[in-house]
């Protein structure tokens, strides 16, 4: 029986708001501190780089989203324009990855609101309680999301007047460390990377696709201001750290933005920040689920993934089975592992995802292109330098992912074949 498809009642103001859950998530809150261990006084730098590979990607991304406005993103565009091998590898590159994500942001939210030995039970509540916020529908999705952002722009806003009492009201200027670049143009692209990761969430609004109003114009527009927020958030919460911590003391921060509100002496803002981290880290689940779950359901559309998974809710018109089915997975990685540091696979499989969006985009005639041809190259060849910045490990966790996922497509494709009548 034909699946109904899904409903278009997203505007522009709920894709933003989607996009910026994603995208200023509990990243922003952590990432910081690593990317300041590897660029030391060069981060600033750092996060020019990224952004910059960031708004190569996005630009491709709007152009892809507005000629093929359907569930899946980089899937889609890299099967439509360069073969099912490129779009499927891209798929599941994010799928995988981004399960992983979901895990690690659950036991995110956890750590910062409850003791060790609830914080797993707190993770699968989480997820739970997402779910079911995301099988309501795509607008209850786009109203609780636009909720969490304006509480966590709220909170970084805190941050960055902290950050400014800190610098400047101390005669010293808040940092001791020598400004130069001290860590070498190595260190700077890992922490562009570092960077990069956290603040590209913006494919989020593309593989919605499927449920926004009027695709051509609003998606592109959605990206556009998403990721210019995203941006400006970025600026000014890096410039405040740095201003109030120093390129050494962020680089040993364990919680950079508590440190920030602390070294302005308002330490009543302490639990505030600590809140809108876990605050952040369900907003970025509430996106992440939402985008799994759009992206399982185009691969299953195409026999990619188990056929169920592109069942559509008749009343609330979501990929109903494909949700649930990535939430006990979710819910079965809290309860085992913690992923919170050991998901270096999730981004290479991002780097993949933007790879294949990049080079779809290359693909496209003039008639179809927003963005010059060269930035699309750009956003490519960034996305390759990023990936060398990784760390072995990861590399090579991203590599045995993917061959996995090249493995079962061969074996399906194989059985499928062999069945009798085909």
């Amino acid at each position: 029986m034909e699946q109904p498809s899904l409903a278009r009642r997203l505007g522009l103001r709920q894709a933003v708001a989607i996009g910026l859950a994603a995208m200023i998530g509990a990243g922003v809150f952590a990432v910081f501190a690593p990317a300041a261990q590897a660029a030391g006084a060069g981060l600033m730098v750092g996060l020019a780089i990224a952004a910059f590979v960031a708004l190569a990607n996005a630009g491709s991304t709007a152009q892809l989203a507005a000629r093929y406005p359907e569930s899946g993103g980089a899937y889609r565009y890299g099967r439509e324009r360069l073969g099912e091998w490129p779009g499927f590898l891209a798929g599941w590159g994010f799928v995988i990855g981004k399960t992983a994500s979901c895990a690690a942001m659950a036991m995110t939210a956890a750590a910062y609101l409850a003791p060790p030995d609830w914080q797993r039970p707190l993770a699968v509540a989480a997820v739970v309680a997402i779910t079911a916020v995301d099988l309501r529908g795509i607008t209850r999705t786009a109203r609780v999301a636009t909720v969490i952002v304006i509480g966590v722009l709220g909170v970084l806003a805190l941050v960055v007047a902290a950050g400014a009492t800190a610098t400047f009201g101390d005669a010293s200027g808040g940092a001791s460390s020598p400004t130069a670049i001290d860590q070498g143009w190595l260190g700077i692209l890992q922490s562009a990377g570092l960077l990069f990761f956290a603040f590209a969430g913006y494919a989020r609004i593309a593989t919605l696709g499927e449920e926004v109003r009027e695709p051509s114009r609003t998606i592109p527009r959605a990206i556009g201001i998403a990721f210019a927020v995203a941006v400006l958030v970025y600026a000014g919460v890096g410039a405040a750290a740095l201003g109030a911590l120093g390129p050494a003391g962020l680089a040993a921060s364990v919680a950079p933005l508590v440190d920030v509100v602390e070294a302005a002496g308002w330490q009543w803002a302490a639990p505030v920040v600590r809140l809108g981290a876990a605050v952040a880290a369900l907003g970025a689940l509430l996106a992440l689920l939402a985008g799994i779950g759009r992206t399982a359901l185009a691969m299953a559309r195409d026999n990619e993934l188990p056929r169920p998974l592109a069942r559509v809710h008749p009343r609330f018109r979501v990929p109903h089975v494909a949700e649930i089915a990535v939430a006990l997975v979710v819910i079965a990685l809290v309860a085992t592992v913690d992923l919170r540091g050991a998901i270096g696979f999730s981004s290479f499989g991002v780097l993949v995802y933007y790879l294949v969006a990049n080079l779809a985009a290359i693909t496209q005639p003039r008639s179809e292109r927003r963005v010059p041809r060269a930035l699309s190259a750009a956003g490519a060849i960034g996305c390759l330098v990023l990936v060398a910045t990784l760390p072995p490990v990861s590399i090579v966790a991203g590599l045995v992912v993917l061959a996995v996922g090249a493995a079962y497509r061969l074996i399906t494709r194989s059985a499928r074949a062999a069945r009798p009548g085909r």
